[in-house]
């Protein structure tokens, strides 16, 4: 969503750099270069105007000036600014006594009930929670059906639907039925408009006076620009939200809306949606993000990224075959490369990547195919087990099969077998230099937390590649 937002502010940056020394001409000129990269990125001009003139005042100070790598420092500024900017640091969900409501609200179309969804997941498969799921939608048509489909795939509670009943009147059912039943979480999702009336903001509001929701959670769409900003602003004051879920961040937005929300309303981001998918929702972590746009990358969420994906007891298998000599098979290639496929592809994973950005270019002309590991994944899906575990006697005719099979050229299959012999010669090497090797270093490492950023917490028993 930042991408061109990063660009940008990367080739104002890397000219302030190349110059041994700034003056307050350099840093004026560069200070208006970045005022019009945030204004073209949609973000507010009451925001844009106060950061430049936090961020000029302190980058002519005589202790930036006179470093020793002044361009750095004003790099440092803007980080830092973009930080306090986007809220300085995340703020999770926060709930009461059981049950605990949370209110979704916001435009028809913005995401909630897919956030509702996604949410119900993370507190079932996170936290242990016992999550109730109820729609309030009457107008839009099969919305209650939607999430009651929602919730039968995150293993949530769904209020039983019943045909012409108001919001008011099941909200009060659905309040009933989580405190008969224990639910921990009541999780209401509330009908939405093409824009803001005052019919919506009644209704909203009557529901909210009812159940005294903990959270009141606005979902925006990223896509949206300006026009988010304002929607928040306007149900901020009439329904006092809590915090804010931004959806569809992995489109082409120009991010403004992320950038603005925070100083406008004065409520948290708590939540990034990505995808359709029920999986595909972060928690808001304002240094991580404002790292990503100025190119330096987010390595501790993909490491967060990794924990989560890898599978721990696969991944020991894996380290355990190679300590023991086993021959690196077929078979373990094709789990590697669903990994790789979990965690986004190689795409996902160079966005988390410092100074990828400036890369994209080159990575564009040397023609990434990010269906290569689909392809690959059919090769080896269409040989025998006795191929997957002896590839040696993959001669012509089983390569021309192979192939056939897989909807692919006798070529590919030949890379993917070059491919697989240098994967097997580098594991051979790797057993050579110990017991351990270069996994079991790596595994040590991440099991004892060396080299972690300050604050990043493992999950129990360290990471999954020791």
């Amino acid at each position: 969503m930042f991408e061109s937002l990063g660009n940008k502010l990367g080739g104002i940056f890397d000219r302030l750099r190349r110059k041994g020394l700034l003056t307050e001409a350099d840093v004026a000129a560069a200070m208006r270069e970045v005022r019009v990269a945030l204004l073209e990125a949609d973000v507010a001009l009451p925001v844009v105007k106060e950061f430049v003139a936090k961020v000029q005042e302190k980058a002519v100070g005589q202790e930036v000036l006179r470093s020793v790598t002044p361009g750095q420092m004003v790099v440092k500024l803007v980080h830092d600014e973009l930080v306090a900017m986007l809220g300085a640091e995340s703020v999770d969900l926060s709930f009461g006594a059981s049950p605990s409501v949370i209110l979704m609200v916001g435009l028809q179309g913005s995401g909630k009930t897919t956030t509702s969804g996604k949410i119900a997941k993370r507190l079932v498969e996170k936290e242990r929670k016992k999550v109730l799921l109820a729609s309030l939608d009457t107008r839009r048509p099969a919305a209650q059906e939607q999430l009651q489909l929602l919730a039968g795939q995150v293993n949530a509670g769904s209020l039983p639907i019943i045909s012409g009943q108001p919001p008011l009147d099941i909200t009060r059912r659905a309040l009933e039925t989580a405190k008969r039943e224990g639910y921990d979480v009541l999780i209401l999702d509330t009908a939405g408009r093409l824009s803001i009336d005052e019919e919506l903001m009644q209704e909203v509001a009557a529901v909210r006076d009812l159940a005294q929701p903990h959270e009141v959670l606005l979902v925006a769409d990223a896509m949206t620009g300006q026009d988010a900003v304002n929607v928040a602003k306007n149900f901020h004051e009439r329904v006092t939200v809590t915090g804010i879920v931004l959806t569809r961040i992995d489109g082409d937005a120009r991010g403004g809306a992320a950038l603005s929300m925070r100083s406008v309303t004065g409520c948290p981001i708590k939540l990034l949606g990505t995808g359709e998918k029920l999986d595909g929702l972060e928690v808001f972590h304002p240094d991580r993000l404002a790292g990503r746009i100025l190119g330096m990358g987010d390595v501790v969420s993909l490491v967060e990224r990794a924990a989560e994906t890898i599978d721990r007891e696969e991944a020991e298998k894996m380290a355990a075959k190679l300590q023991s000599g086993a021959g690196f098979t077929l078979d373990d290639l094709l789990s590697q490369l669903r990994q790789i496929k979990k965690m986004g592809g190689m795409s996902g994973m160079m966005n988390f990547l410092p100074g990828m950005g400036k890369m994209k270019d080159k990575l564009a002309e040397a023609n990434i195919d990010e269906r290569m590991i689909a392809r690959q994944e059919a090769i080896i899906l269409s040989m025998t087990r006795e191929e997957r575990r002896n590839p040696d006697i993959i001669k012509a005719r089983r390569k021309v099969r192979i192939a056939s099979g897989s909807g692919t050229q006798v070529q590919d299959v030949n890379k993917l077998l070059k491919q697989f012999e240098q994967m097997r010669d580098m594991m051979k090497q790797m057993q050579k230099m110990g017991k351990r090797g270069l996994l079991g270093g790596l595994g040590g490492m991440m099991g004892g937390g060396g080299g972690l950023p300050p604050g990043f917490k493992l999950p129990p028993g360290g990471f999954p590649f020791r």
